[in-house]
């Protein structure tokens, strides 16, 4: 299964030490989803969007954000802010806790089927 062109973008950005809440950018402006504080490393945060769908929000140990579409496209199960974190060749990826899948956190490609791939957002510290 492969997600529509439209739906991938770039995920990560930089916290700030004045930052205090978190935002994703939508097709209509940047959207609040949750206070910084809420994040922590190698935790991921679902979070419910205006349209109705599920983003998974990940924060690492440098401080750098990420959010990926919380839909496992394997199982269907929105499951994938409860992944395991980790890197794979100097990328970060969040595993799948269903099937073990791993997802690229910055590209949302599926590293363990080239033909698979989460939607991404653009997320910010505001």
């Amino acid at each position: 299964m492969t997600l529509a062109s439209e739906t991938t973008t770039t995920t990560t950005a930089t916290t700030a030490n004045t930052a205090n809440t978190v935002q994703l950018q939508l097709t209509d402006g940047w959207f609040t989803v949750c206070d910084l504080a809420v994040l922590m490393p190698g935790r991921g945060v679902a979070a419910l969007l205006p349209d109705g769908h599920q983003v998974a929000l990940f924060l690492d140990r440098t401080g750098r954000m990420y959010a990926i579409d919380n839909r496992d496209p394997f199982s269907g199960a929105a499951v994938l802010s409860r992944g395991l974190t980790g890197t794979h060749q100097g990328r970060p990826f969040v595993a799948s806790p269903l099937l073990k899948q791993r997802f690229d956190l910055e590209t949302g490609q599926c590293l363990d089927d080239e033909t698979v791939r989460v939607a991404t957002y653009e997320v910010r510290a505001s």
